[in-house]
């Protein structure tokens, strides 16, 4: 299996079936997508979705979401369901908001390691540079945390993560990806026993459009502040 038989491509409304199947194979234990909620993501943001077909066979094999947001508008301890207006992305704001937010990324189980993960996070940063928007920020989910929740705090793990310590799969492939994390909030994902429901909110700042004040907010952040 070679990288050169995938193609990355905006997500289409055939793609919607697919789309399902992944999440069912990603997150057995929760939810998936709903096919309205996709066709949602269609409507008002056509350019923030985006799957990676397998060119062989056809098959779907990764997928991302995103939508522009004010990022004034939320709260830091803001949930997932409410960033992204119960999944249906009617909050999309890109006469206003400066922030692309990434709403999911996935890759199904036994494709993961082919590099799929990084071309999504390529293009979605491409997207961002292409728009002119400051950032892209995101909820990563503690993948690992409640291999260690009897031992630690959330906030403790992403700093073992971050020092390199741990290895979180979904958090320390992030971090490679050149994000940085800005603070730990619970009660982000509410079906989702392996983070336990605790996320990081990470931030990668797009450096064409950043000024020496972003950054310093960066460095300012809660996170680093406990540091």
């Amino acid at each position: 299996m070679t990288k050169l038989r995938y193609v990355v491509r905006r997500t289409l409304p055939s793609d919607i079936p697919s789309i399902v199947k992944l999440c069912e194979a990603v997150y057995p234990e929760s939810p998936p997508w709903r096919e309205e909620q996709l066709r949602s993501h269609q409507s008002v943001f056509p350019e923030g979705q985006f799957v990676i077909e397998d060119k062989q066979d056809g098959t779907l094999i990764a997928f991302a979401a995103s939508l522009i947001v004010r990022w004034d508008d939320y709260d830091w301890k803001t949930s997932w369901r409410d960033f992204t207006a119960g999944g249906y992305f009617t909050n999309h704001d890109p006469e206003n908001g400066k922030t692309l937010y990434g709403a999911e990324i996935m890759v199904h189980p036994h494709r993961q390691g082919t590099g799929a993960g990084t071309k999504l996070y390529k293009v979605r940063e491409e997207l961002a540079r292409d728009l002119g928007l400051l950032r892209i920020r995101a909820g990563a989910r503690l993948r690992g945390y409640h291999r260690h929740a009897k031992q630690m705090s959330a906030e403790d793990y992403v700093h073992a993560v971050t020092e390199g310590r741990l290895r979180d799969a979904t958090l320390s492939f992030q971090l490679k990806r050149g994000f940085h994390v800005l603070c730990v909030i619970p009660h982000y994902l509410k079906y989702d026993p392996e983070s336990m429901g605790f996320a990081a909110i990470i931030e990668w700042i797009n450096p064409a459009v950043a000024t020496a004040e972003d950054f310093e907010h960066l460095r300012e952040s809660e996170f680093h502040k406990q540091s």
